[in-house]
């Protein structure tokens, strides 16, 4: 007879799982991918390494569960800040915001979540973060766009072209001060939404 896991084996499992991955994602909110050895996280999971490797393979598919749960919860953020009852342009700004915030609050994370070089199956789940991000703001852009709050404009583009900009700004050095970083980022992509330009002439 086959064996059957139990529900209390299984929840004991998933626990385990759980560990590990809080494990690494705290080694890596702290120093990035580098610091998240495989040792590092079984000692701070408090396994064995061979534990880690029953649950995750491979260092690679590891990392990219702790980036898919990260990178939700940033998701998430965004989305709720952006649920208010506020005007369409309101709202884009609140999303901006708080996406730069949060970065701007624990700098080393949104490194790795936006720009540190990883591995093939990370950058995978870094291109899914930044189309759930673009999706939440091109959510907002098609209903100003529809409602005529917003000139005419195509929200997946702008959306896609808003995150690519705020992820660069987040990830280079700047003198400004934190607040003023934040209000011109805000400034630039509430301008590059709601400013009407001859578009035919600056694309022929």
């Amino acid at each position: 007879m086959a064996y059957r896991p139990t529900a209390r084996t299984e929840a004991r499992r998933a626990e385990v799982r759980d560990r590990i991955v809080r494990a690494a994602f705290e080694l890596i909110r702290r120093g990035g991918y580098r610091e998240a050895s495989v040792a590092a996280v079984a000692a701070g999971a408090g396994v064995a390494t061979g534990t880690v490797y029953r649950h995750f393979p491979s260092k690679a598919e590891l990392f990219a569960e702790v980036f898919r749960v990260a990178s939700q919860h940033e998701v998430d953020a965004v989305a709720e800040a952006m649920a208010a009852p506020a005007s369409v342009s309101d709202r884009i700004a609140l999303g901006v915001e708080t996406f730069a915030r949060r970065a701007l609050r624990g700098r080393r994370l949104a490194w790795a979540l936006l720009a540190e070089p990883v591995d093939p199956a990370v950058e995978e789940e870094r291109l899914v973060f930044r189309r759930a991000y673009a999706e939440v703001f091109a959510s907002s852009l098609r209903e100003g766009v529809l409602d005529g709050s917003l000139p005419p404009q195509d929200p997946d583009v702008t959306a896609v072209a808003l995150v690519g900009a705020i992820g660069e700004v987040l990830t280079q050095p700047h003198s400004s001060d934190e607040q003023a970083l934040v209000a011109s980022l805000v400034r630039f992509c509430l301008r590059s939404i709601t400013e009407e330009s001859d578009v035919h002439r600056h694309a022929a």
